[in-house]
């Protein structure tokens, strides 16, 4: 199996060095890796970062001329990945890169096509996995609200039974990816994936992942109302149309 991981990275000087070095750290017995890295032409320094990867074995760096949303460059992205199955990894610390083996087990076992990588089965809060401070625990607690929610609808809509249809960490099978045509340049891009490969029939497994949440303040880009308004109407289209 050859593994490809895509990471769409915008304006992450902080986090980017620490976490393409866990990346390249992985091993996988009897898998092949190789790593695409998505540059959108960030401003806080991110790019020059992210070019002394370029010479690292396994490593391609697309740099984006300007930022055209997460979903747009996860589409780069997978145009020139060359492996099996696909995760999309955030260029933040969220996800630990730890879990790759769990998230790709189910599918090397032949148990499910799609695999999401549940936060709500880790948490002692269950769905309320980010909390903070201040006055942005209020923040906080609409963004688990409305992935509780997405996740409901996505349910009754689709027939699944998901815990965490919100998880920005899922791994997908690259010939399944390639029988549908994507549309999204946001956030709203994980939900259209996901509906696309589902009324496709493919089967999805979900698995428990760690997860520490960022804040605002730390450089979390979801806007709630700008980007849930996106996902609601995402979930909804792509049942019924493409």
């Amino acid at each position: 199996m050859k593994f490809s991981i895509i990471v769409p990275i915008f304006n992450e000087k902080a986090t980017a060095p620490v976490l393409l070095e866990q990346v390249l750290k992985v091993e996988l017995p009897g898998v092949e890796k190789e790593i695409v890295i998505v540059e959108g032409n960030s401003t806080d320094g991110t790019r020059d970062i992210v070019r002394a990867y370029e010479s690292r074995p396994g490593v391609r760096v697309i740099y984006e001329d300007q930022p055209r949303g997460k979903g747009a460059a996860v589409r780069t992205g997978l145009a020139a990945i060359t492996g099996d199955v696909v995760l999309i990894q955030d260029g933040d610390l969220e996800y630990s890169t730890e879990d790759y083996p769990k998230v790709l087990e189910p599918i090397q076992a032949g148990r499910a096509e799609i695999v999401f990588g549940s936060r709500v089965r880790t948490s002692s809060q269950h769905w309320q996995f980010r909390r903070y401070a201040g006055f942005e625990k209020f923040y906080g607690f609409f963004v688990n609200l409305g992935g509780v929610l997405f996740t409901t609808l996505f349910n009754v809509l689709y027939g699944t039974n998901l815990t965490d249809g919100a998880t920005m960490f899922k791994v997908f099978r690259t010939e399944d990816l390639k029988k549908i045509t994507l549309r999204s340049n946001g956030f709203d891009y994980d939900w259209e994936i996901s509906g696309k490969l589902v009324r496709l029939g493919c089967r999805v497994a979900e698995v428990p992942v760690a997860y520490k949440a960022r804040s605002r303040a730390e450089g979390k880009k979801i806007r709630f109302w700008r980007d849930g308004t996106r996902v609601a109407i995402a979930i909804v289209r792509y049942r019924f149309c493409d």
